[in-house]
């Protein structure tokens, strides 16, 4: 026995020695023959140093990562057939008739305490007569507008059946059902059902006895409205959108607020249609706008939401400020001058307000019928509308208090009796062979294209006078007429409602 080769000292021996002097002689000492020395494995490829294991380490992670993307991109696959699969069920399911969305409450006076009605196809033939011509009170972007008879001929209702070649359809039906189903308000127009039976897609309303504002302002042969009654009619609609932008669960902007969507019943109660386009408004205190794609109607659409496609509330107001304007000029909102150029209601508006001639577009009709302060009233109420920067246009509550302050004014004046040249100078002022009055009906040959985004714009001319150089700097191109391809259901060469 001797030491580890290692352990190659001078004292070695001495250990040795030492060992032996010290033995004992009973069995556990060490005087003896030594022990079986345990089963040792031998090494056959030789004594090698470790390796790191970090290149097999880096093999797991690897091959860790890549189950977990691979997984996760097979999993994406399924969801996205998943997907597929349900909504091509989904949509075949529509075209035979099962309902596009859960049935909700309806704001229909018609039915106040029912589910918004879906009507079958044969219901909609019987209403009205197989779809008879007879029955086409209107033609708009959505297709033809029927007026028929439902519960056995009880009630009259406006019935709007999608035209197959339009370029409206399944995104403006469903926005149009799950507005109005959800909202009640005197102000706005009652959805008393739907149909989409047959590939069909249908919306009944209640029917409106007198047809849109625009068919009482201008190239029409209805008889003209008094100053009073455009004001209350003004005000109706202004108390629908105030409903819209501030009584509802959510703001809600309409998008396309003009003339043709304002509809009258038989009381002339004013009520706002047609919410195709209609957005959901910011939903807490962090967001200031909705960015969406630019949508609405040349003539009244927001120059600022039209820059930036930043949509507010305030693009509402806007639009109706050049609603105020048609109401007070008896004009479109965009017309032709005679030199054939396209006008903008709107920004002649402003032009002739900062020069103080506005009264010079009043409608001719009303000349002597309106009241100094209540003129002043209501053209500051237009001209804040259409401010520029959104943020100095007024909120719908605040136009609806002008309106009302300029109402009591008209209403306090005729009651003191009304002088015929209440308008301070207008009779003086303005030389009836002006051409900026002279009216002459449009040439209907001419006809313009414009577009925003994807959305084309289809206007023909109504009415013509001459500006001068300075409001010519005012003109914006773009167009509106009776029927606008890119809006909902909008009513082109109204017979009725």
């Amino acid at each position: 026995m001797h030491p580890s080769p290692e352990w190659r000292t001078k004292y070695s021996d001495a250990i040795l020695n030492g060992l032996e002097i010290f033995k004992l002689s009973n069995r556990f000492d060490l005087f003896g023959p030594n022990p079986d020395p345990d089963p040792v494995t031998t090494n056959q490829q030789g004594y090698s140093p470790p390796t790191s294991n970090k290149p097999n380490n880096n093999k797991v992670v690897f091959g860790i990562v890549g189950g977990v993307i691979s997984g996760f991109v097979v999993l994406s696959l399924l969801c996205f057939f998943f997907y597929r699969r349900k909504r091509r069920v989904k949509d075949t399911d529509s075209s035979q008739g099962v309902p596009v969305m859960e049935l909700t409450k309806c704001g229909s006076s018609s039915l106040p305490s029912e589910l918004c009605r879906y009507f079958s196809l044969a219901e909609i033939k019987r209403a009205t007569n197989n779809f008879d011509n007879v029955f086409i009170i209107g033609v708009g972007g959505f297709g033809n507008v029927y007026k028929g008879f439902i519960d056995g001929g009880a009630t009259q209702v406006a019935i709007k059946r999608l035209n197959p070649e339009s370029q409206q359809g399944a995104h403006e039906f469903r926005t149009e059902i799950e507005m109005l189903s959800q909202l009640r308000h005197l102000h706005l127009v009652s959805l008393i059902g739907y149909c989409n039976d047959g590939g069909e897609m249908i919306l009944i309303y209640d029917y409106m006895a007198n047809g849109t504002l625009r068919d009482h302002l201008y190239n029409t042969k209805n008889s003209p409205l008094p100053w009073k009654q455009r004001i209350e009619i003004c005000l109706g609609a202004a108390q629908g959108l105030q409903y819209l932008h501030s009584g509802a669960k959510h703001t809600i902007i309409h998008r396309d607020v003009k003339t043709t969507y304002i509809l009258l019943d038989e009381k002339w109660v004013a009520k706002v249609s047609d919410f195709g386009l209609s957005r959901i408004g910011p939903t807490n205190t962090f967001q200031t706008h909705v960015s969406t794609a630019v949508k609405g109607s040349f003539g009244y659409l927001d120059p600022e939401y039209s820059r930036r496609g930043q949509l507010t509330e305030k693009s509402d107001v806007y639009s109706f400020g050049v609603v105020l304007s048609e109401i007070l000029c008896a004009r479109p909102a965009i017309h032709r001058s005679a030199k054939k150029a396209l006008v903008n209601l709107a920004a002649q508006a402003q032009e002739c307000h900062r020069h103080g001639t506005l009264y010079n577009m009043i409608d001719p009709f009303l000349k002597g019928k309106i009241a100094v302060e209540c003129l002043k009233k209501f053209t500051e109420v237009v001209m804040s509308c259409l401010h520029d920067d959104g943020m100095e246009r007024p909120s719908m509550d605040a136009v609806v208090w002008g309106l009302q302050f300029a109402l009591q004014l008209q209403e306090a004046a005729e009651e003191e009796g009304l002088k015929p040249n209440a308008i301070a100078g207008i009779e003086e002022d303005i030389d009836e062979e002006s051409p900026i009055i002279a009216y002459a009906m449009e040439d209907e040959s001419g006809e313009v294209f414009s577009s925003i985004g994807d959305h084309v714009m289809d206007s023909r001319s109504t009415t013509s006078f001459s500006l001068t150089s300075d409001e010519q700097s005012f003109i914006r191109k773009g167009s509106d007429k009776h029927l606008s391809k890119a809006v909902f259901s909008e009513i082109r060469d109204p017979q009725g409602r």
